[in-house]
């Protein structure tokens, strides 16, 4: 079976979602619509993103229920990556702090999916 490549988030508004994102990731959509947008990470990963009212079957989950994770090397770039977030008005669920795992923080997607940074302990 080959591994999944390809992420899908529902979000109210694709075209909304791709300027945000355009921004956070500083590239641009290979495709953006009404209905779908999507873009092709530098690892190969697709991230879409995909009107809720348009899916079939009707979703039941609700945004925050998963994360998207961005790896960091160390707590430096951690601070750096939430300083950034925070100018550009991402809203900051978790400040940076250490856990079990590694030091890491959360900020929120305009749709309130999660969006975690991390230096893996």
């Amino acid at each position: 079976m080959k591994a999944p490549d390809f992420l899908l988030l529902y979000v109210d508004n694709p075209p909304a979602s791709a300027a945000f994102y355009e921004k956070l990731l500083a590239r641009a959509p290979v495709e953006n619509s009404v209905n779908f947008s999507m873009f092709v990470l530098d690892s190969g990963l697709k991230l879409g993103f995909w009107r809720t009212d348009a899916v079939e079957p009707k979703p039941t989950a609700r945004p925050g229920g998963a994360e998207i994770v961005f790896a960091l090397d160390g707590a430096e770039a951690v601070d750096a990556l939430c300083a950034d977030w925070r100018k550009k008005g991402l809203p900051i669920a978790q400040e940076p702090t250490a856990m079990d795992f590694g030091y890491t923080f959360v900020a929120l997607d305009p749709d309130g999916h999660r969006l975690r940074a991390c230096a893996l302990a």
